[in-house]
């Protein structure tokens, strides 16, 4: 497929008028990504616990592995889209795929159909291709020395709506029952709500569209759909960095999806009055999120100053650790909350210096396939985790999998000691 053709004045764009639509373009995303964040955290903080009402503690792993399979599988239709039309169409694509989806879980928890509710979770991992994409959106025009910073902000900004998300939760879910809702399915509601309108602000704002306006400056054709992915596939094994900046981004995704899905079922199990379930559950995964949003800003400068090597490395030494304390937490709940913290920044570290890392190490002409066939594994590797976090925590308990999560990380440790290899400047601070 061929990438849209653009104007000539738009391909002599100057200098400023680039800097001017990047400072749109992350206003823009700054607002969605809020607003997308309290939809996506909302649907995140009661869906494990909705599954597990409905079918039990087993399956309740597989309701967070839904939504992240679904994310991971969505992430191929919408960056099809991205490619051939830009960042505008493939964005709201999916944020309105998560708003049904949202709906499809309303309805399917008030009729009790346990199948029905799954594909409303995979569908509503839309909302999250929508916020992981948004994050290369912010680097289509950025300038080389900056690129994981202004990602880095994209990423810290979600911190606002998930952080007020979780804690709408509870308020959502009474006024679901007092319509007459199943528990736990009344905030699916707000978040389809919040995706609705983060899709109009994509569409009817980020205009130009940054991506359309890169590819403008430099010209390039892409060729078939499936070649682009097979040429994204190939570009990714060429490059060593593109390979850690993969792994670092789906480990981390596997680690944190894994303990993350199974704690509020954990928590349950010890906290006993329903009210204080939702309270606790609400304030410890948004701690949770924090960690994975709030230092973003902070281990983006890191990236581009010493490099992301450096910094995938300190990520996996603070998953380890998260994960140590996490398992040997008990019913202590603050315990609880650092590990979930610190997990969060772990994940925060793999994904920013990541993400960086896997776009600057492939060619231009693959980077957009690049950066959606990533995600795509980044999603299978978290769903993954999150469909075996039920049967281990049902089984062998939940320090058994905090254990199994943290030994997950061996392999990414492996690949990040070796050196990466010098090249002409393409690569972000590597070594």
């Amino acid at each position: 497929m061929v990438l849209p053709a653009v104007s000539a004045d738009v391909d002599r764009r100057s200098t400023a008028d680039i800097a001017r639509i990047q400072r749109r373009t992350l206003s823009l995303l700054v607002v969605t990504q809020i607003i997308g964040g309290i939809g996506v955290a909302t649907g995140v903080s009661v869906g494990a616990l909705l599954a597990a009402s409905m079918a039990g503690t087993t399956a309740s792993g597989l309701a967070g592995s839904a939504a992240v399979i679904g994310g991971a599988v969505l992430a191929i239709p919408a960056t099809r889209i991205m490619r051939a039309r830009g960042r505008r169409p493939g964005l709201a694509f999916a944020y309105v795929v998560g708003a049904c989806g949202s709906v499809v879980v309303v309805l399917a928890a008030h009729a009790g159909l346990v199948p029905l509710m799954f594909a409303g979770m995979f569908l509503f991992g839309g909302a999250s291709t929508a916020n992981l994409q948004a994050r290369y959106a912010a680097i289509d025009l950025a300038e080389p020395d900056r690129r994981a910073r202004h990602l880095s902000l994209v990423v810290w900004v979600t911190t606002v709506g998930a952080i007020v998300g979780p804690n709408l939760a509870p308020i959502a879910n009474d006024a679901g029952v007092e319509l007459g809702l199943r528990d736990y399915s009344g905030p699916y509601l707000l978040s389809a709500a919040g995706l609705v309108v983060a899709a109009l602000a994509i569409s009817g704002f980020m205009r130009p569209d940054p991506l359309v306006v890169a590819n403008a400056r430099q010209p390039r054709v892409e060729t078939a759909v499936g070649g682009g992915w097979r040429a994204a596939a190939r570009a990714i094994r060429a490059h060593r960095g593109a390979r850690l900046g993969m792994s670092a981004m789906a480990v981390g995704h596997v680690v944190m999806v894994g303990v993350m899905s199974m704690t509020p079922v954990y928590i349950s199990g010890y906290v006993h009055q329903h009210g204080d379930q939702l309270k606790i559950v609400g304030l410890v995964i948004s701690l949770h999120i924090v960690g994975m949003y709030a230092l973003s800003p902070f281990v983006g400068w890191l990236t581009d100053r010493f490099g992301a090597r450096p910094v995938i490395l300190g990520g996996v030494g603070v998953l380890v650790g998260a994960c140590a304390l996490a398992g040997t937490a008990g019913h202590s709940t603050p315990r609880l909350s650092v590990a979930l913290a610190l997990i969060g920044a772990g994940w925060c570290g793999g994904m920013v210096a990541g993400s960086t890392l896997l776009s600057a190490s492939v060619p231009a002409e693959q980077r957009t396939a690049a950066q959606g066939l990533s995600d795509v594994v980044m999603g299978v590797a978290g769903a993954s985790a999150g469909a075996l976090s039920g049967v281990i925590t049902d089984f062998f308990g939940y320090p058994t999998l905090a254990l199994l999560a943290a030994l997950a990380t061996v392999p990414l440790l492996a690949l990040a000691l070796r050196p990466l290899p010098a090249r002409d400047g393409t690569l972000v601070q590597c070594d």
